[in-house]
Protein backbone atom coordinates (compact mmCIF):
# COMPACT_ATOMS: atom_id res chain seq x y z
CA UNK A 1 0.00 0.00 0.00
CA UNK A 2 0.89 3.45 -0.87
CA UNK A 3 0.56 6.27 1.50
CA UNK A 4 0.01 9.51 -0.14
CA UNK A 5 0.48 13.00 1.82
CA UNK A 6 -2.60 15.15 1.64
CA UNK A 7 -3.70 18.49 2.33
CA UNK A 8 -7.70 18.39 2.32
CA UNK A 9 -8.60 22.14 3.36
CA UNK A 10 -7.23 25.30 0.54
CA UNK A 11 -8.03 28.59 -0.25
CA UNK A 12 -7.31 30.92 -3.38
CA UNK A 13 -7.88 34.36 -4.32
CA UNK A 14 -10.89 32.96 -6.20
CA UNK A 15 -12.41 32.76 -2.32
CA UNK A 16 -11.09 34.45 0.21
CA UNK A 17 -7.19 33.25 0.30
CA UNK A 18 -4.39 35.23 -1.25
CA UNK A 19 -2.76 32.90 -2.98
CA UNK A 20 -2.98 31.34 -6.96
CA UNK A 21 -3.66 27.83 -7.37
CA UNK A 22 0.09 27.64 -8.84
CA UNK A 23 1.39 29.53 -5.91
CA UNK A 24 -0.53 26.86 -3.40
CA UNK A 25 0.60 24.02 -5.10
CA UNK A 26 4.51 25.24 -5.39
CA UNK A 27 4.18 25.80 -1.68
CA UNK A 28 2.43 22.25 -1.40
CA UNK A 29 5.24 20.54 -3.53
CA UNK A 30 7.87 22.07 -1.09
CA UNK A 31 6.29 20.78 1.96
CA UNK A 32 6.36 17.18 0.72
CA UNK A 33 2.76 17.24 0.02
CA UNK A 34 1.60 14.35 -2.82
CA UNK A 35 -2.45 16.08 -3.12
CA UNK A 36 -4.27 18.76 -2.49
CA UNK A 37 -7.92 19.25 -2.27
CA UNK A 38 -8.87 22.39 -3.06
CA UNK A 39 -12.20 24.40 -1.44
CA UNK A 40 -12.36 27.78 -2.10
CA UNK A 41 -15.63 29.02 -0.30
CA UNK A 42 -18.67 28.85 -2.47
CA UNK A 43 -17.19 28.57 -5.88
CA UNK A 44 -15.38 26.25 -7.77
CA UNK A 45 -13.67 28.84 -10.70
CA UNK A 46 -10.41 28.70 -8.91
CA UNK A 47 -9.51 25.11 -10.80
CA UNK A 48 -8.84 26.74 -13.68
CA UNK A 49 -5.69 25.68 -15.46
CA UNK A 50 -5.40 23.10 -12.65
CA UNK A 51 -4.27 19.67 -15.37
CA UNK A 52 -1.09 22.08 -16.09
CA UNK A 53 -0.23 23.07 -12.68
CA UNK A 54 -0.50 19.54 -11.71
CA UNK A 55 1.79 18.29 -14.40
CA UNK A 56 4.21 20.80 -13.18
CA UNK A 57 4.46 20.12 -9.78
CA UNK A 58 3.60 16.60 -9.59
CA UNK A 59 0.71 17.13 -7.83
CA UNK A 60 -2.61 15.82 -7.33
CA UNK A 61 -5.65 18.76 -7.12
CA UNK A 62 -8.77 16.99 -6.16
CA UNK A 63 -11.85 19.55 -7.11
CA UNK A 64 -13.93 20.61 -4.11
CA UNK A 65 -15.89 23.37 -2.50
CA UNK A 66 -16.36 24.59 1.29
CA UNK A 67 -19.94 25.28 1.51
CA UNK A 68 -20.18 28.36 3.94
CA UNK A 69 -23.40 29.27 5.28
CA UNK A 70 -24.62 31.09 8.78
CA UNK A 71 -24.57 27.57 10.06
CA UNK A 72 -21.51 25.73 9.28
CA UNK A 73 -18.87 24.98 7.27
CA UNK A 74 -19.12 22.08 4.91
CA UNK A 75 -15.81 20.78 3.07
CA UNK A 76 -17.22 18.92 -0.66
CA UNK A 77 -14.35 16.84 -2.06
CA UNK A 78 -14.47 15.21 -5.65
CA UNK A 79 -17.66 16.78 -7.06
CA UNK A 80 -18.38 16.31 -10.50
CA UNK A 81 -20.04 19.84 -11.06
CA UNK A 82 -20.87 22.53 -8.82
CA UNK A 83 -23.18 21.52 -6.15
CA UNK A 84 -25.67 24.39 -5.06
CA UNK A 85 -25.76 25.50 -1.42
CA UNK A 86 -27.48 28.17 -1.51
CA UNK A 87 -30.73 26.70 -0.23
CA UNK A 88 -29.57 24.59 2.57
CA UNK A 89 -31.63 25.98 5.63
CA UNK A 90 -30.56 24.81 9.14
CA UNK A 91 -32.71 21.41 9.26
CA UNK A 92 -31.54 21.05 5.66
CA UNK A 93 -28.08 19.84 5.69
CA UNK A 94 -28.91 16.07 4.87
CA UNK A 95 -30.46 17.30 1.97
CA UNK A 96 -27.26 18.99 0.98
CA UNK A 97 -25.23 16.32 1.97
CA UNK A 98 -27.69 13.90 -0.74
CA UNK A 99 -26.84 16.25 -3.83
CA UNK A 100 -23.06 16.31 -3.28
CA UNK A 101 -23.53 12.45 -3.23
CA UNK A 102 -25.28 12.83 -6.47
CA UNK A 103 -22.18 14.69 -7.91
CA UNK A 104 -20.13 11.75 -7.06
CA UNK A 105 -18.39 13.75 -3.75
CA UNK A 106 -18.06 13.25 -0.43
CA UNK A 107 -19.10 15.82 2.60
CA UNK A 108 -17.20 16.37 5.40
CA UNK A 109 -17.38 18.86 9.02
CA UNK A 110 -15.15 21.67 9.00
CA UNK A 111 -13.98 22.76 11.75
CA UNK A 112 -17.07 22.40 13.88
CA UNK A 113 -16.12 23.81 16.92
CA UNK A 114 -14.38 27.19 15.76
CA UNK A 115 -15.50 30.24 17.46
CA UNK A 116 -18.62 31.73 15.39
CA UNK A 117 -20.17 34.42 14.87
CA UNK A 118 -19.02 37.36 14.88
CA UNK A 119 -15.03 36.33 14.90
CA UNK A 120 -16.06 34.03 12.32
CA UNK A 121 -19.67 33.61 10.57
CA UNK A 122 -20.95 30.52 10.17
CA UNK A 123 -17.76 28.78 11.54
CA UNK A 124 -19.17 26.92 14.22
CA UNK A 125 -21.56 23.85 13.51
CA UNK A 126 -25.28 24.31 13.99
CA UNK A 127 -26.71 22.29 11.81
CA UNK A 128 -29.17 19.83 12.63
CA UNK A 129 -27.82 16.37 11.10
CA UNK A 130 -30.53 13.75 11.55
CA UNK A 131 -28.71 10.57 9.03
CA UNK A 132 -24.95 10.83 10.60
CA UNK A 133 -24.58 7.88 8.43
CA UNK A 134 -24.11 10.06 5.58
CA UNK A 135 -21.49 12.06 6.98
CA UNK A 136 -18.42 10.76 4.98
CA UNK A 137 -16.02 12.72 7.67
CA UNK A 138 -15.05 15.11 9.98
CA UNK A 139 -12.34 17.43 10.19
CA UNK A 140 -11.33 16.92 13.77
CA UNK A 141 -7.70 18.51 13.50
CA UNK A 142 -7.80 22.40 11.48
CA UNK A 143 -5.32 24.91 11.72
CA UNK A 144 -1.54 24.74 12.23
CA UNK A 145 -0.11 22.66 15.68
CA UNK A 146 -3.94 21.12 15.92
CA UNK A 147 -3.36 18.90 18.38
CA UNK A 148 -2.85 21.69 20.91
CA UNK A 149 -6.36 23.76 20.56
CA UNK A 150 -9.77 23.00 22.45
CA UNK A 151 -11.84 23.38 19.52
CA UNK A 152 -9.97 20.48 17.79
CA UNK A 153 -9.94 17.96 20.96
CA UNK A 154 -13.98 18.91 20.86
CA UNK A 155 -14.10 17.64 17.35
CA UNK A 156 -12.28 14.82 17.80
CA UNK A 157 -14.36 13.85 20.84
CA UNK A 158 -17.24 14.12 18.16
CA UNK A 159 -15.83 11.47 16.17
CA UNK A 160 -14.96 8.65 19.11
CA UNK A 161 -18.79 9.77 20.31
CA UNK A 162 -20.20 8.84 16.94
CA UNK A 163 -17.59 5.97 16.73
CA UNK A 164 -18.90 5.06 19.86
CA UNK A 165 -22.87 5.08 18.69
CA UNK A 166 -22.02 2.68 15.76
CA UNK A 167 -21.22 5.34 12.78
CA UNK A 168 -18.62 4.88 10.52
CA UNK A 169 -17.06 8.47 9.83
CA UNK A 170 -13.88 8.91 9.05
CA UNK A 171 -11.41 11.60 10.59
CA UNK A 172 -8.89 13.97 8.78
CA UNK A 173 -7.19 17.12 9.36
CA UNK A 174 -7.10 20.53 7.28
CA UNK A 175 -4.40 23.39 7.94
CA UNK A 176 -7.35 26.09 6.09
CA UNK A 177 -4.70 27.29 3.91
CA UNK A 178 -4.74 30.29 2.78
CA UNK A 179 -1.67 32.15 2.34
CA UNK A 180 1.72 31.50 1.63
CA UNK A 181 3.22 33.13 4.57
CA UNK A 182 6.07 31.22 6.56
CA UNK A 183 5.01 29.08 9.99
CA UNK A 184 7.19 27.23 12.57
CA UNK A 185 4.13 25.65 14.04
CA UNK A 186 3.66 22.16 13.04
CA UNK A 187 1.56 21.21 10.35
CA UNK A 188 -0.74 18.07 10.10
CA UNK A 189 -1.15 15.93 7.01
CA UNK A 190 -3.46 13.16 6.37
CA UNK A 191 -2.54 10.50 4.69
CA UNK A 192 -4.37 7.85 2.23
CA UNK A 193 -3.89 4.86 1.91
CA UNK A 194 -3.74 3.45 -1.56
CA UNK A 195 -3.71 0.10 -3.09
CA UNK A 196 -1.82 -0.29 -5.83
CA UNK A 197 -4.70 -1.32 -8.17
CA UNK A 198 -5.64 2.29 -7.87
CA UNK A 199 -2.34 3.40 -9.34
CA UNK A 200 -2.52 3.97 -13.67
CA UNK A 201 1.12 2.84 -15.31
CA UNK A 202 2.22 5.89 -16.56
CA UNK A 203 5.53 6.58 -15.16
CA UNK A 204 4.46 9.28 -13.38
CA UNK A 205 5.15 10.80 -9.90
CA UNK A 206 3.21 8.38 -7.40
CA UNK A 207 0.45 11.36 -6.85
CA UNK A 208 -0.09 11.77 -10.59
CA UNK A 209 0.08 7.73 -10.75
CA UNK A 210 -3.23 7.28 -8.99
CA UNK A 211 -7.07 8.20 -10.20
CA UNK A 212 -8.31 11.18 -8.54
CA UNK A 213 -11.38 8.78 -8.04
CA UNK A 214 -9.22 6.46 -6.16
CA UNK A 215 -8.07 9.00 -3.62
CA UNK A 216 -11.81 10.18 -3.27
CA UNK A 217 -12.84 6.59 -2.54
CA UNK A 218 -10.46 5.95 -0.08
CA UNK A 219 -11.26 8.78 2.01
CA UNK A 220 -14.76 8.16 1.95
CA UNK A 221 -13.87 4.17 2.95
CA UNK A 222 -11.75 5.90 5.96
CA UNK A 223 -8.25 4.27 4.82
CA UNK A 224 -6.32 7.54 6.45
CA UNK A 225 -3.79 8.51 9.17
CA UNK A 226 -3.18 11.77 10.34
CA UNK A 227 0.02 13.61 11.86
CA UNK A 228 2.14 16.19 12.80
CA UNK A 229 5.17 13.72 12.46
CA UNK A 230 5.48 10.52 11.47
CA UNK A 231 3.17 8.24 9.73
CA UNK A 232 1.69 5.37 11.93
CA UNK A 233 -0.62 2.69 10.37
CA UNK A 234 -2.25 -0.11 11.56
CA UNK A 235 -3.31 -3.57 10.59
CA UNK A 236 -5.00 -6.61 12.36
CA UNK A 237 -4.53 -10.06 11.62
CA UNK A 238 -7.66 -11.96 12.50
CA UNK A 239 -7.78 -15.76 11.82
CA UNK A 240 -5.53 -15.33 9.02
CA UNK A 241 -7.26 -12.28 7.72
CA UNK A 242 -5.66 -8.96 7.51
CA UNK A 243 -7.72 -6.05 8.00
CA UNK A 244 -6.18 -2.19 7.34
CA UNK A 245 -7.51 0.74 8.32
CA UNK A 246 -11.10 1.55 7.21
CA UNK A 247 -11.67 -2.01 7.10
CA UNK A 248 -14.08 -4.63 8.91
CA UNK A 249 -12.78 -7.12 11.07
CA UNK A 250 -14.57 -10.26 9.45
CA UNK A 251 -16.87 -12.84 11.86
CA UNK A 252 -15.48 -16.46 11.54
CA UNK A 253 -18.20 -18.89 11.91
CA UNK A 254 -17.02 -22.62 12.27
CA UNK A 255 -19.37 -25.61 12.69
CA UNK A 256 -22.14 -23.19 13.48
CA UNK A 257 -20.40 -21.58 16.12
CA UNK A 258 -18.15 -17.76 16.16
CA UNK A 259 -14.56 -18.58 16.59
CA UNK A 260 -13.13 -16.64 19.26
CA UNK A 261 -9.47 -16.57 17.46
CA UNK A 262 -6.39 -14.37 19.20
CA UNK A 263 -6.49 -11.08 16.62
CA UNK A 264 -2.99 -9.68 16.37
CA UNK A 265 -2.36 -5.49 15.98
CA UNK A 266 0.52 -4.99 13.66
CA UNK A 267 1.51 -1.29 13.52
CA UNK A 268 4.16 0.41 12.47
CA UNK A 269 5.50 3.72 12.62
CA UNK A 270 7.90 5.58 9.52
CA UNK A 271 10.23 8.38 10.90
CA UNK A 272 11.54 9.31 7.34
CA UNK A 273 8.15 10.60 5.88
CA UNK A 274 8.77 13.83 4.75
CA UNK A 275 12.48 14.01 5.90
CA UNK A 276 13.46 17.28 7.03
CA UNK A 277 9.88 18.89 7.08
CA UNK A 278 9.31 18.35 11.20
CA UNK A 279 10.80 16.78 13.95
CA UNK A 280 10.53 15.79 17.64
CA UNK A 281 12.15 16.28 20.64
CA UNK A 282 14.43 12.94 21.75
CA UNK A 283 11.68 11.07 24.34
CA UNK A 284 10.07 8.52 24.89
CA UNK A 285 7.11 8.46 23.17
CA UNK A 286 3.67 6.69 24.48
CA UNK A 287 1.79 4.58 21.73
CA UNK A 288 -1.55 3.43 22.50
CA UNK A 289 -4.48 1.05 20.87
CA UNK A 290 -7.83 2.96 21.37
CA UNK A 291 -11.11 1.04 20.91
CA UNK A 292 -14.97 2.06 22.52
CA UNK A 293 -14.05 -0.55 25.09
CA UNK A 294 -11.18 2.52 26.13
CA UNK A 295 -7.46 2.04 26.07
CA UNK A 296 -6.65 -1.41 25.26
CA UNK A 297 -3.06 -1.33 24.77
CA UNK A 298 -0.13 0.70 25.80
CA UNK A 299 3.70 0.74 24.67
CA UNK A 300 6.95 2.80 25.44
CA UNK A 301 8.18 4.14 22.04
CA UNK A 302 11.58 5.68 21.77
CA UNK A 303 12.11 8.59 19.13
CA UNK A 304 14.94 7.30 16.82
CA UNK A 305 17.87 9.72 16.25
CA UNK A 306 17.70 8.60 12.72
CA UNK A 307 14.47 8.50 10.34
CA UNK A 308 13.25 5.10 10.40
CA UNK A 309 10.85 2.43 10.50
CA UNK A 310 9.50 1.06 13.49
CA UNK A 311 7.33 -1.98 13.59
CA UNK A 312 5.74 -3.45 16.55
CA UNK A 313 3.12 -6.37 17.11
CA UNK A 314 0.49 -6.94 20.30
CA UNK A 315 -2.29 -8.79 20.79
CA UNK A 316 -5.75 -7.42 21.58
CA UNK A 317 -6.95 -8.08 25.32
CA UNK A 318 -10.25 -10.83 25.17
CA UNK A 319 -12.84 -9.36 26.97
CA UNK A 320 -16.21 -11.02 28.07
CA UNK A 321 -18.56 -11.87 24.91
CA UNK A 322 -20.90 -9.54 26.76
CA UNK A 323 -18.67 -6.51 25.26
CA UNK A 324 -18.22 -6.11 21.62
CA UNK A 325 -15.55 -4.18 20.60
CA UNK A 326 -17.23 -2.28 17.63
CA UNK A 327 -13.64 -0.29 16.49
CA UNK A 328 -10.30 0.48 17.26
CA UNK A 329 -7.60 2.87 16.05
CA UNK A 330 -3.57 3.85 17.23
CA UNK A 331 -2.48 6.55 18.31
CA UNK A 332 0.55 7.92 19.12
CA UNK A 333 1.18 10.64 22.14
CA UNK A 334 4.23 12.66 23.48
CA UNK A 335 5.59 15.99 23.81
CA UNK A 336 5.99 18.61 21.08
CA UNK A 337 6.73 22.46 22.37
CA UNK A 338 6.74 21.41 26.20
CA UNK A 339 2.82 20.24 25.79
CA UNK A 340 2.00 16.99 26.00
CA UNK A 341 -0.10 16.19 22.87
CA UNK A 342 -1.66 13.62 20.57
CA UNK A 343 0.94 13.23 17.51
CA UNK A 344 -0.49 10.87 15.29
CA UNK A 345 -3.73 8.95 15.03
CA UNK A 346 -4.96 6.23 13.01
CA UNK A 347 -8.46 6.08 11.42
CA UNK A 348 -10.52 2.96 12.68
CA UNK A 349 -10.51 -0.47 11.96
CA UNK A 350 -14.08 -1.62 12.46
CA UNK A 351 -15.79 -4.93 13.82
CA UNK A 352 -19.24 -6.43 13.07
CA UNK A 353 -21.71 -7.42 15.43
CA UNK A 354 -22.13 -10.54 16.16
CA UNK A 355 -18.49 -11.25 14.77
CA UNK A 356 -15.22 -11.11 16.85
CA UNK A 357 -15.98 -10.16 20.38
CA UNK A 358 -12.76 -10.51 21.85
Amino acid sequence: MKWLACELHTHTLHSDGSQTLEELAEGAAKLGFDAIALTDHNTMSGLIGKEEIEQKYGLRIIPGMEWTTFYGHMVTIGLSAFADWRQTVQGGIDEGIRSVHRLGGIAGLAHPFRMGSPACTGCFWEYEIENWSAVDYIEVWSGTFPSIQLNNRRAFDLWTDKLNEGYRIAATSGRDWHTQSETDEPISVTYLGIEEDGMAENGNSAALSTREETLIRTLREGRASVTIGPLLTLTLDAGGTVCPIGSTVPAVVERGKSTEQPIIANLMLDFSVRAGLWSLPKQVCRLKLCSNLGEELSLEVPVPLDGQMMPFKAQLPEFPPAIPRRWIRAELWGTVRGAHVLIAFTNAIYFNEGGYLC
